[in-house]
C-alpha cells in the first residue's frame, strides 16, 4: 500500500510530503517530496547587496536565525579579508547570541520530539523556557524570531544596559530545568521504548550521506566545526563535543540523537557563561565609545573573482555558504549547503523495515526545518 503523509501533517514539522510504501505496518520505502517552501534564496541573494542578504538567511532555518546571520557575516568578512579585524566585544556578543539560539532551537527540537513520541508536558516546559531566550532577543534586536542583528563587520546595536546581568539570571534559572527535563523525559521508560533502537544510523552511512550536527554525532563521530574548523572566538572557549555513546539503545538510534541535543544544551550554557565573563569583565567589556554599527563597512564590494566557501556548526549541522564575487556590491553566485537537506536525504535508508508508527519518531529525531531544506 502507498500512503501519503503530508504535506499538511503535524508530524512532518512543516510542508513536507512523504510517500510511504508499506507492507502491512512495515515500512518498505519512504520517498520525501520537497519544494513546497521553495523561495529562491540563492537567486534572491544574487540580486541584493551583501548586507541586504542577512534578512533572507534568517528565513532559511528560522529557528536558528542568529546562527545563520553569524555564518553569512563571517563568510563575507572572510571574502573581504577582514575576519581577523572584528572587534572582540562584537565577537563575544555574536557567539553569545548564537549559543542562546542553539539552546532555543534544541528546546523546540526536544519538545516536539517528545510530543511525537506521545509526551506532552515536556513540550510545554521547553516552550516555556524558550520564551525567556526570545525575550532576551527581542530586547536586544526588537524581534523574536528573525533578527537581522549580526551585521557584516559589526552588529545592529550594542547589547542594552543590564542585558548581561539578565542573561546570567537566565542561566542560573535554566540549569536546574535541564535536570528536570532529563528526569521527566530522557530516562522515561515509555520514551526510551519508543526511541531506543529505532532508526539506527551507522556512522559510515552518516558520513556517506553527508549528515552533520547531532545526526552525525549521535552516530558516535566526534565532529564539530566549532572545534574542528574553528571560527569566531570558539578556539578560546572551553566546551565538550557531545556524541552518542549507546548509554541506552544503540549508537546512532533516535534516542542517542535526542541525547546529544540534550547534552549540547548544557555545553551551550557553559559557552554563554564564558562569553558573559568576557563581556562583563574581560576583553569584550563595555566602553563608552563602542558603537558596533559604525564598525560595519559603508560599502561591501569584495575584489573581482574572489570566492569563498565557509562552513559553520549550526544547531542542525553544517551550514555552508559558497560566494563568488564579480567586484560589485552584489554577489555573482551564492550557493548554500543546508544541513537539514542532507540529513533528510538519509530518511529512506534508516526507515526501511521500521514499523509505520516509528516513522514519526525517526523523522522527529532528524530535526529538520523545511525553510532550510527548500531554501
Amino acid at each position: 500500500m502507498v500512503l501519503n503523509m503530508g504535506p499538511q501533517h503535524p508530524s512532518t514539522h512543516g510542508v513536507l510530503r512523504l510517500e510511504v510504501v508499506t507492507d502491512g505496518e512495515i515500512v518498505v520505502d519512504v520517498i520525501p517530496h520537497i519544494g513546497y517552501l521553495h523561495r529562491c534564496f540563492e537567486k534572491h541573494a544574487e540580486s541584493l547587496t551583501y548586507p541586504q542578504v542577512i534578512p533572507y538567511v534568517d528565513r532559511m532555518d528560522y529557528l536558528a536565525a542568529m546562527n545563520n546571520e553569524l555564518a553569512w557575516a563571517i563568510a563575507v568578512e572572510r571574502l573581504l579579508g577582514i575576519e581577523e579585524e572584528i572587534h572582540p566585544r562584537v565577537q563575544y556578543i555574536r557567539v553569545l547570541m548564537a549559543e542562546l539560539n542553539r539552546i532555543s532551537s534544541h528546546l523546540v527540537s526536544i519538545g516536539t520530539f517528545g510530543q511525537d513520541a506521545g509526551a506532552v508536558t515536556p513540550f510545554l516546559w521547553c516552550f516555556r523556557d524558550r520564551e525567556h531566550i526570545l525575550n532576551l532577543f527581542e530586547w536586544a534586536s526588537g524581534a523574536r524570531l528573525l533578527y537581522n542583528y549580526i551585521w557584516i563587520g559589526g552588529l545592529m546595536h550594542d547589547l542594552p544596559l543590564g542585558f548581561e546581568e539578565r542573561c546570567r539570571e537566565f542561566v542560573e534559572y535554566f540549569r536546574p530545568k535541564v535536570r528536570e527535563l532529563n528526569e521527566l523525559l530522557t530516562y522515561n521508560k515509555i520514551f526510551i521504548e519508543r526511541t531506543a533502537n529505532v532508526g539506527v544510523l551507522p556512522v559510515e552511512v552518516a558520513v556517506n550521506w553527508g549528515c552533520s550536527g547531532p545526526m552525525l554525532r549521535g552516530s558516535g563521530l566526534r565532529w564539530d566545526l566549532r572545534r574542528d574548523d574553528p571560527y569566531a572566538v570558539y578556539p578560546e572557549l572551553d566546551f565538550e563535543v557531545c556524541v552518542g555513546r549507546g548509554e541506552i539503545g544503540t549508537v546512532g538510534d533516535s534516542w542517542n540523537r535526542y541525547k546529544v541535543r540534550a547534552e549540547e544544551i548544557e555545553q551551550s550554557l557553559r559557552i554563554v557563561e564564558q562569553c558573559l565573563d568576557q563581556l562583563q569583565r574581560g576583553i569584550g567589556r563595555r566602553t563608552a565609545d563602542f558603537d558596533p554599527q559604525k564598525l560595519c563597512p559603508p560599502r561591501v564590494a569584495p575584489p573581482k573573482d574572489a570566492e569563498v566557501y565557509a562552513r559553520f556548526e549550526n544547531p542542525r549541522g553544517e551550514l555552508g555558504f559558497y560566494i563568488l564575487s564579480d567586484g560589485t556590491d552584489k554577489p555573482f553566485r551564492v550557493k548554500a549547503r543546508a544541513p537539514s537537506f542532507s540529513n533528510l536525504s538519509v530518511l529512506p535508508e534508516i526507515s526501511r523495515g521500521a514499523m509505520l508508527a516509528d516513522l514519526i519518531v525517526i523523522l522527529g529525531s532528524i530535526d529538520i526545518v523545511l525553510g532550510e531544506v527548500d531554501r
